[in-house]
């Protein structure tokens, strides 16, 4: 707990800080980037105060300098502070739109081109792949939680589709990960953070020659993802995402 209170008090005085410093710098400049790294440094120096270490593996198995569509599961608050500062090159995030209110983590994600996301509204997930597309059109990384939400045991949740569709109309390489380990360290419904290792793994491009259909690339983002699970969270093989998508819900993230 008392980690937890450390890193939270950590992130709300280097917030205004990497404002003082990255806002003026990115409108003098022209240029973004050294708001989105002071923020990226932010997330993952908190991270480490809790005693949370981090191994990555696969991120030698594609090329650093073009752009993707990274699709991961989602099973802790923690996820994102471990996985965006990872990802070579600047990437957006489809993000719950109520962060938007944010003192200037708000006014950051939006000069970030971040994308906002209403959970609750289908039409506006549809406008939310629209826009991820027009930011993965612009050159940079796209980074998804396919579930829509976390995990509560560790298990993937059937994956949304909108983000498949999105994929297959921008025609830019497709890169599931999988994370594992934030389930122990901070699962869902928990506030404090227990120290322990995270494992990030970057599975192999999947080309967009190699795409298939929609429903294929969905499967084989599902594949490569529960692959990296430990056994006893895998799914059979035999169990599609096909049907078990919550009714009523968005299909974007």
């Amino acid at each position: 707990m008392i980690r937890t209170i450390i890193m939270l008090i950590f992130w709300a005085l280097a917030a205004p800080v990497a404002a003082i410093i990255g806002f003026p710098a990115s409108f003098i400049m022209g240029d973004v980037r050294v708001l989105y790294r002071l923020f990226m440094w932010g997330a993952w120096a908190g991270v480490w105060i809790t005693g949370v270490r981090v191994q990555t593996i696969g991120l030698d198995q594609f090329d650093h300098a073009r752009s993707y569509i990274f699709m991961t599961n989602h099973v802790s608050n923690l996820d994102p502070p471990i996985q965006i500062p990872l990802i070579p090159k600047r990437t957006s995030v489809m993000v719950k739109k109520e962060l938007f209110k944010v003192p200037i983590l708000g006014r950051a994600m939006r000069m970030g081109s971040m994308v906002p996301v209403d959970r609750g509204n289908r039409d506006a997930g549809i406008e939310a792949v629209r826009a991820a597309k027009s930011v993965v059109e612009q050159g940079l990384n796209m980074t998804i939680y396919v579930e829509g939400k976390r995990s509560f045991d560790g298990k993937l949740l059937p994956f949304k589709k909108g983000p498949f569709y999105m994929a297959v109309e921008c025609g830019v390489p497709v890169i599931p990960i999988t994370i594992v380990g934030t389930h122990y360290t901070m699962p869902k419904a928990r506030f404090s953070i227990k120290p322990g290792l995270v494992t990030v793994i970057f599975h192999p491009p999947i080309e967009p020659k190699d795409f298939g259909s929609r429903d294929c690339l969905l499967e084989k983002v599902r594949a490569a993802i529960d692959s990296g699970l430990p056994e006893e969270l895998r799914q059979p093989a035999s169990v599609p995402n096909e049907g078990r998508e919550e009714q009523g819900g968005p299909a974007y993230a």
